[in-house]
């Protein structure tokens, strides 16, 4: 790619960037689009909501504005944390990790490696109109100048680790005191017991709870709610909200009929007759469902799974982190996830059946990986046009339109890739759904790993290698120990393409993500159709970890292999990361609600993304220094590549043991301000009645004389 490639691509992205953003500020300001852009200050009840007082036309509502922008500047992280909790504030520190660390870096790398890199040849100069003119590609073999190159890798690798422990210390010191803030939470009191036998006495699973903790926990143990199989109820349920959303429906078309401007009796009594003859079904349902709640019907279908109740932190914490019996496979225990946080219907999946859909779900994740060879190849063979035109001569005709190359191969290899992989994240969420995990938050974790390593594999390698890809693998194979050497090739031939997949990625996705061209597209299609008259209502999501996590780590990894390789790179991650910044604060404070609380177990994970992009330069560079003949440079990496191994391994026995596990240090000082406040028994109380199932919920249909405000079963 030459410059003028690059040029083209960032004015075409600059552009749509700026277009869809004033877009946004111009919709945002129209009352009629509030419960999509303020759609959680609405939820919550806010009055608060900008311009909503603007009922009438006025010319200040057609001027774009950038005050979102500037608003997005003045929100602190103590608001962050205290309106959306610890995982929104990881989530936007993964920003600003962003923007500290590459600001320092396009400084040291513009300043020092880009003149190095423009005036580093020896033989005949590179056309300064090529991207390889400002990469290590134009410095001479052997030359002594890789040296500057090898010190920037040092800095670059130590800068990096720098920044991680402080974060990871940061970030560790905030869960403890979050998890302090909540300790009135019902799950610090709870644990999850799975693989319950039955009692050998009463055979039930029931008492047996009851039995085992009573013996072997006596002091605190309190309470416990054995789980059913609710399919059937599930499906009666599901019904009756479906019954339910008719009758609203009928209602609202009946009251139109009646009062709209072309006003028909017959018309609305037809109506009331079918409202009618659905409330009597409805009614029938109800009383199925209550009949099937009774304790005599579902007593013979419980689950080998049980919700336990302690009086204190302490005693939770000690049962959830400890083996209950010799068998392992038996009272499996660990801590409860929150009750909003529960996926129900996976609890019924036999514990020892898990390994089983893990595998399964790997095996589907690689299949999509290997599915998106050919597209990402096709994509590689647009950007690399000079190798397309030998094998598809009719795609010379692109050289007769002026200027239509540069696009060809500026924008639209990049603008393709990521149309490609928008449906990825989806793909990996609905396999994770599979996989059994009984919380929200470990569902959406597996995703953003499995898209993580998607994307790695996909965007990153196989961009890398799709010029020759069976013979690229199959020479690693055959000669292993060439494989850094490949790598550095693939890598310093491929950074243009990535300067332009992170513009597209960073100006247009972060935009659109802002515009929600979705939800403006399926809500005119509502208030048009089958919503047409109603009030409408906040459309509600939570902040989707799965589907923006991976793709900032994945560029943060481009970001970090290229920064030594194409320093001219860094500048379009600062401003990746800041637009980023901007954007996603405003939606956190605007559109999404927090729908669980992990206390930053998304941090870890975050670590561990940073750390293989760390060590995948050093290999990199490996390889980059041997093919320069600087062989002396090359060893002189691998101690650099033990230091961060041996640092991330500190980590992991510094930090990871507090995300993992609740320290009966830290349990039992808040059992004790509890105590001291006054709020263990309250604390208890709500603990005892947080965990009903669903299904066995007090039922309310929406009519007059069906709804039960006891519930159906009261723990054990």
């Amino acid at each position: 790619m030459n410059i003028e490639s690059l040029v083209v691509s960032a004015g075409i992205n600059i552009g749509l960037a700026v277009f869809i953003l004033s877009l946004f500020s111009l919709l945002k300001k129209q009352p009629f689009y509030s419960p999509i852009y303020y759609a959680r200050r609405l939820s919550l009840g806010h009055r608060d909501v900008p311009d909503s007082h603007h009922r009438s036309f006025n010319l200040w509502r057609l001027v774009p504005e950038v005050d979102w922008i500037f608003r997005a500047v003045r929100v602190t992280e103590e608001e962050i944390l205290h309106n959306s909790g610890l995982d929104v504030l990881v989530f936007v520190r993964i920003f600003k990790f962003g923007i500290r660390f590459f600001l320092v870096c396009s400084i040291v790398g513009l300043l020092v490696l880009l003149p190095l890199n423009y005036t580093g040849s020896n033989g005949p100069n590179m056309s300064s109109h090529s991207m390889d003119a400002f990469t290590i590609s134009n410095i001479s073999r052997g030359s002594d100048r890789l040296w500057v190159h090898f010190s920037f890798l040092c800095f670059v690798s130590f800068y990096g680790m720098y920044l991680l422990y402080k974060e990871y210390n940061d970030i560790f010191i905030k869960r403890i005191q979050q998890i302090c803030n909540r300790r009135h939470e019902p799950h610090q009191f709870t644990i999850l017991v799975r693989e319950i036998p039955l009692c050998s006495e009463h055979q039930t699973r029931g008492c047996n709870v009851d039995h085992f903790f009573s013996k072997h926990h006596p002091y605190s143990y309190q309470s416990s709610e054995i789980l059913y199989d609710s399919k059937l109820l599930d499906n009666l349920l599901c019904q009756a909200k479906s019954l339910t959303k008719k009758i609203e429906d009928l209602r609202h078309l009946s009251s139109t009929k009646k009062h709209g401007r072309n006003s028909s009796v017959s018309g609305a009594w037809k109506y009331d007759a079918k409202i009618e003859q659905l409330e009597d079904m409805l009614q029938t349902l109800g009383r199925e469902i209550r009949h099937i709640q009774c304790r005599m019907t579902i007593e013979q279908k419980e689950l080998p799974v049980a919700f336990v109740a302690f009086n204190s932190r302490w005693g939770a914490v000690l049962a959830a982190q400890s083996q209950q019996h010799t068998n392992p496979l038996l009272w499996i225990t660990e801590v409860a996830p929150e009750p909003r946080d529960v996926i129900w219907q996976n609890l019924a999946i036999q514990y020892r059946h898990l390994p089983l859909y893990r595998i399964v779900i790997l095996v589907a994740a690689s299949l999509l990986t290997i599915f998106f060879v050919l597209p990402v190849t096709a994509v590689q063979g647009i950007a690399k046009y000079d190798r397309l035109k030998k094998w598809f001569p009719p795609a010379m005709a692109v050289d007769l339109i002026p200027g239509l190359r540069s696009v060809v191969t500026g924008y639209l290899p990049s603008a393709i890739l990521n149309g490609f992989i928008y449906i990825v994240p989806f793909a990996m969420i609905g396999l994770a759904r599979l996989a059994g995990y009984i919380s929200r938050s470990k569902k959406d974790i597996n995703a953003c790993n499995l898209v993580f390593y998607f994307l790695v594999g996909n965007v990153f390698f196989l961009s890398l290698l799709s010029g020759s890809l069976l013979d690229q693998i199959g020479e690693s194979f055959s000669h292993p120990k060439d494989i850094p050497n490949r790598l550095a090739s693939a890598v310093s031939a491929q950074a243009d393409f990535f300067v332009t997949y992170i513009l597209t990625n960073g100006l247009a996705g972060f935009s659109l993500e802002i515009l929600q061209p979705g939800l403006l597209l399926w809500d005119a299609l509502k208030s048009h159709t089958w919503d047409r008259g109603k009030k409408k209502r906040p459309y509600v999501y939570s902040l989707p970890y799965y589907r923006i996590v991976p793709f900032v780590a994945l560029c943060m990894l481009i970001g970090i292999v290229y920064a030594v390789v194409s320093p001219l790179l860094l500048p379009f991650l600062v401003g990746y990361f800041l637009l980023g910044y901007a954007v996603f604060i405003n939606q956190i404070e605007d559109v999404y609600i927090t729908t669980y609380e992990t206390c930053g177990l998304y941090w870890p994970y975050v670590h561990h993304y940073i750390i293989v992009a760390i060590i995948l330069m050093q290999v990199t560079m490996i390889g980059l220094f041997g093919l320069k003949a600087k062989p002396s440079a090359s060893f002189s990496v691998i101690p650099l590549m033990v230091v961060t191994i041996l640092f991330n391994e500190y980590c992991k026995m510094r930090f990871l043991p507090t995300f993992n596990h609740v320290s009966i240090q830290d349990a039992k000082n808040n059992d004790e301000l509890d105590k001291k406040d006054g709020l263990m028994e309250e604390n208890v109380r709500k603990a005892l009645d947080a965990y009903s199932p669903p299904c066995l919920q007090p039922l309310d249909l929406g009519l007059e004389g069906t709804s039960s405000t006891k519930p159906f079963l009261s723990p054990t």
